[in-house]
């Protein structure tokens, strides 16, 4: 089985872990040949040190030219011959690259980046979750801060208490949810991907009904 990572603005493929040598778990592996890879500042496009989490860039013959009659979007996308794909990554001391979470979806929270992926999977961990997604909500004191919002598996009862104690024990202080909301699903695309977004909106009309 060989994983692969790409978008419809790189057709397709940048990164394909490797059909023989080395592989490494949770990693897409490396750039196809003639492609160029690099994690970075978005605003100031400088290459980040191995390890760090940034955005990452892409540079080959693959990469789109344009989106068609859209030249602001292009120019946020495209910068210094560099395609920004939207996606904050790693890559580690052999070039092998991690995705981290998607740039759009990382909540602020006090000053802090957070990754919902990251909390998401310690979600998973937990023996009566069957599904679990996390979102920046608003918050006056921190801008953001971390909601999780949980399917219980068939039978199962939890509290509040016991999913946020759970995730104390595995992740750092301010990445810890402050909310948790127990629902009977979570909305998802027609390809089965959770809806974050919806989830944002949702949350957003109750707070305004609230006032």
């Amino acid at each position: 089985l060989v994983e692969a990572y790409g978008l419809s603005e790189t057709s397709p493929a940048t990164h394909i872990t490797p059909v023989y040598g080395k592989r490494k778990e949770g990693s897409m592996g490396i750039p196809v040949p003639s492609t160029d890879a690099a994690i970075v500042n978005n605003e100031t496009m400088e290459e980040l040190p191995v390890g760090e989490v940034g955005e990452l860039a892409v540079k080959g013959p693959q990469i789109m030219k344009e989106y068609w009659q859209m030249p602001e979007e292009t120019a946020a996308a495209l910068k210094n011959g560099w395609f920004l794909t939207g996606d904050m990554a790693r890559m580690d001391e052999d070039g092998f690259f991690y995705i981290v979470d998607r740039k759009k979806d990382m909540i602020i929270a006090s000053g802090f980046n957070i990754y919902p992926r990251e909390v998401e999977e310690v979600l998973f961990q937990h023996p009566k979750i069957a599904e679990a997604a996390v979102a920046g909500v608003p918050d006056v004191y921190r801008g953001e801060t971390v909601k999780a919002f949980v399917v219980l598996k068939k039978g199962e009862t939890a509290t509040i208490e016991e999913i946020i104690d759970f995730c104390k024990d595995k992740l750092a202080k301010f990445k810890v949810p402050k909310l948790v909301e127990f629902r009977d699903d979570l909305p998802k695309s027609l390809i089965g991907k959770v809806l974050r977004r919806v989830l944002i909106e949702e949350e957003k009309k109750k707070r305004e009904g609230i006032r």
